[in-house]
């Protein structure tokens, strides 16, 4: 049973198709993305902060107050930015460990005013996930197993354990709809302090004149993160992520709330992409095949 569990997140033992290794450079230049757009959205914010009201990470021992009264978060920007770039372009093996660093100081100085980021989260384990397979493994094919078997794992843990706070903080009585009123509530106080105008949108309308449907809406998030960790099995990883994408569609359409990063990287792990890769590769012509063997061998 153990050994069928690993199978189903890493796979160690079964062949490598170029559809594989493309969905590979795929999942990991977007990794690479978020990673550099967090640095920069972050960096130059962070000389705005003046105290550290909830140290988070390596800040509970380490006074990072200097990341606020100097270029520094600028300055780790830039290094976080390189490091990503020479780890992608396979130049320096602990590139992704050192970047990923960089992004702990990063967000540590960020979230230091008593808030948390889930999407920067997300993409600290996929950089986590990717440094780890690098670091112990020098064959491509291994590396890129492990950092998908692991981002597997910890995104479907990660949803599954958000789920069970809600239970242990709140009871079971979380998804009542009541609930969801306050929260909506709570959002059109940014919307009418940005427009003067409280406008709801058709299901919010739905959700706050009706509590069996704010009820519904809520219940469906909370079985959806239950079940999450049916991420780790590929016969219910498509199912899973579509059900995951219809949550995060629906606390957007309710509460106005995107988490970006978390879908986009679900939207390549989910589905079997490598497949649909591959049927296109087996359409080229012998001049076309040689060319993607040698993009291949630049890729892996």
């Amino acid at each position: 049973m153990w050994q069928k569990f690993l199978e189903n997140l890493f796979d160690f033992e079964r062949e490598e198709t170029s559809g594989e290794i493309a969905l590979y450079r795929l999942f990991e230049l977007v990794v690479v993305y978020w990673t550099i757009e967090y640095a920069w959205r972050w960096g130059p914010y962070l000389e705005r902060l003046g105290d550290v009201v909830l140290p988070l990470g390596i800040a509970e021992y380490v006074d990072i107050t200097f990341m606020f009264t100097s270029p520094a978060g600028v300055i780790n920007a830039v290094g976080m930015t390189l490091l990503m770039a020479v780890g992608f372009l396979r130049l320096w093996r602990p590139a992704y460990l050192v970047a990923l660093l960089l992004f702990h100081l990063h967000y540590v100085a960020r979230f230091s005013q008593g808030e948390i980021s889930h999407g920067s989260n997300f993409v600290g384990m996929a950089v986590l996930a990717i440094a780890v397979g690098t670091v112990l493994f020098k064959e491509r094919r291994l590396v890129r197993r492990t950092a998908l078997g692991l981002c597997y794992f910890f995104f479907g843990l990660g949803y599954t354990t958000a789920a069970w706070c809600k239970l242990i903080g709140t009871g079971p009585n979380w998804p009542d709809g009541r609930h969801l009123w306050m929260w909506i509530q709570e959002r059109t106080v940014d919307t009418f302090s940005n427009t003067g105008v409280v406008d709801y949108n058709w299901l919010q309308e739905l959700a706050v004149r009706y509590h069996l449907i704010a009820t519904a809406i809520l219940t469906f998030g909370l079985l959806t993160e239950f079940f999450a960790f049916l991420f780790w099995f590929k016969r219910f990883r498509a199912y899973i992520g579509t059900l995951l994408f219809g949550m995060h569609f629906g606390i957007w359409a309710v509460m106005k709330l995107t988490f970006s990063a978390n879908t986009y990287l679900l939207f390549i792990l989910a589905y079997r992409w490598e497949a649909l890769f591959e049927a296109g590769l087996s359409r080229l012509n012998e001049a076309q095949r040689e060319r993607v063997r040698r993009l291949r061998l630049w890729m892996a």
